[in-house]
């Protein structure tokens, strides 16, 4: 962003079940908006079409949400990682938390995405399959002990450090946006 007076954009996808109210999505916004960025953060409920065809479920819910604009980064929860593939095709850094590597598509964009990219997961997670995705230049990050939701189960303190660690992160992001 240096030389700019548009603020980098940021766009935030939900999960299926995972919300812009859950504590990662939620700090993610903060975060950004406490670096000057502008935070665009759609809703969704995630139906049996959309399951059925989820990719193209999302990537019509990034273009409504998005109205012609291009995010500067995109952070993604589970179901909103059905983004890599338009994030690899616009040349657009993702932050992708626990990303569907059970899906083919999910895992060929992570392939392809670039150094500006990171994905998290837990070593708890069923879909959280590094070695599904081969040789990257995305950072790929696992959580130990981290389950789908990036948590430890029954250590409510641990699960908050380790998703302070992931959140740092999103800040490294972010913060590159405007430095």
């Amino acid at each position: 962003m240096t030389g700019s007076t548009t603020p980098p954009l940021v766009l935030v996808l939900p999960g299926a079940g995972y919300g812009q109210q859950a504590p990662l999505l939620w700090w993610t916004r903060a975060i950004a908006e406490q670096h000057g960025a502008e935070v665009v953060a759609p809703a969704w409920r995630v139906d049996a079409a959309a399951k059925a065809d989820p990719v193209a479920f999302v990537e019509a819910q990034v273009d409504a949400a998005l109205a012609g604009r291009r995010p500067d980064l995109v952070v993604a929860k589970s179901f909103g990682s059905f983004a890599l593939p338009w994030a690899v095709r616009h040349d657009t850094d993702g932050v992708w938390l626990t990303p569907v590597l059970t899906d083919p598509a999910v895992v060929a964009a992570l392939a392809g995405a670039g150094t500006g990219s990171v994905a998290v997961g837990g070593s708890a997670d069923a879909m959280w399959i590094p070695s599904a995705v081969g040789a990257t230049r995305a950072g790929l990050h696992t959580v130990e002990g981290a389950d789908h939701a990036l948590e430890v189960p029954g250590d409510w303190r641990g699960s908050q450090r380790l998703q302070a660690d992931v959140l740092g992160l999103v800040e490294e992001r972010v913060a590159a946006l405007v430095s």
